[in-house]
């Protein structure tokens, strides 16, 4: 099972995208018309109330309770295809970047590859799917620090996902009448959807529902993954105890008012000041290790929609700071632009799933 790379190739007039978060599910169906994506149609469904709980809350729903939430969310959101691509929670997940003997013979380096993973495992491979990919080299442009170490050593990402993690998202999906042809590791969706820059160092912070991941992008590829114990969950709760209303109302409040609403300014703003300070953390150890600049920050996930974001996070840092549009890839009518634009840090995730799979049409 891969990864990072296709599987299938199943001819499809439409796929979509499905992600299964912790405090929602998402889908978004697409159809390639010459060559373009076109958005058919999206969907999401909070998980909460299906835990006895309320919108915008993380959750630990069994198999067949996510089983029948994804059933209706599908129902609700008309998606006609069966054909899908699936996230897997990064969480769940081992990413790692390892510097690794490099050998010509792909198939010798294939060996050396899957018998080093061993070492940064922590259970037996057995028990685990595991995938990897080598990472380019360096440009001619870019400067090389240690000539004798070139041809001598590989960059490798090493990715492992638990048989166990696997098999309930298969559940689920066959439960659901769906048919995937890959599961993919969030972060892999979300770059796809919302990176531009190949080259260059980008930093993503995606801010979901319990915590925060925070990576950096280089060359297309994870140079370094981190996550923060916060998310929007907590600056949802934020709200509502600081205007005393309802976890419900507070989510509302939040992508109605953000940050600069009347009687919620402050509550949510302190909240992201410990993601934002973290990021920094994470940004200026990176730069300092690496010597290089990061050139830009790209704001996603369900925190992402918070109202006037962009704006307060460009006075945080000092780089350019973009709010996350994967719709923007996607042809829809006009008419709907600015509302796809205002969710879009939400479906971030299942818009690169659905892209991934056009591209097995």
């Amino acid at each position: 099972m891969s990864f990072l790379g296709n599987l299938f190739a199943k001819k499809e007039k439409s796929v979509v995208g499905i992600d299964i978060g912790s405090s929602s599910l998402k889908v978004v169906q697409l159809r390639k018309n010459h060559g373009k994506a076109v958005l058919e149609t999206y969907g999401e469904l909070a998980l909460g109330p299906y835990g006895g709980g309320e919108v915008g809350q993380s959750t630990n729903l069994s198999v067949e309770q996510i089983t029948e939430t994804l059933k209706d969310l599908l129902r609700e959101a008309k998606v006609t295809t069966k054909s899908c691509g699936v996230s897997i929670p990064f969480a769940r997940s081992l990413l790692t970047l390892v510097d690794l003997p490099y050998r010509e013979d792909q198939k010798e380096q294939k060996t050396i590859i899957e018998l080093e993973a061993r070492k940064y495992i922590p259970v037996p491979v057995s028990e685990v799917q595991l995938d990897w990919f080598i990472v380019p080299e360096m440009s001619p442009s870019e400067p090389v620090q240690n000539q004798q170490t070139m041809g001598k050593k590989v960059e490798v990402l090493l990715v492992a996902v638990h048989n166990d993690e696997i098999t309930s998202l298969q559940s689920i999906i066959s439960g659901a009448g769906l048919s995937a042809s890959f599961y993919e590791i969030e972060i892999f969706s979300t770059i796809r959807a919302v990176v531009e820059e190949h080259i260059k160092p980008v930093m993503v912070l995606d801010v979901g529902a319990s915590s925060t991941k925070t990576y950096v992008v280089e060359r297309g590829v994870v140079a370094l993954s981190h996550a923060i114990n916060a998310g929007s969950q907590d600056i949802t709760r934020a709200i509502s105890v600081s205007g005393n209303v309802s976890l419900a109302r507070a989510e509302m409040l939040k992508k109605e008012e953000g940050i600069d609403g009347t009687g919620t300014r402050g509550s949510p703003e302190f909240v992201f000041s410990r993601i934002f300070a973290e990021a920094k953390r994470v940004l200026m150890q990176y730069e300092t290790e690496h010597k290089k600049s990061i050139t830009s920050i790209i704001l996603t996930g369900g925190g992402g929609v918070t109202k006037e974001l962009g704006s307060y996070a460009k006075n945080i840092f000092s780089i350019e700071v973009q709010v996350a549009n994967p719709f923007a890839k996607t042809e829809a009518p006009a008419f709907m632009h600015s509302v796809l634009e205002g969710i879009g840090p939400e479906f971030a995730v299942a818009v690169g799933l659905a892209l991934r799979k056009l591209e097995e049409i």
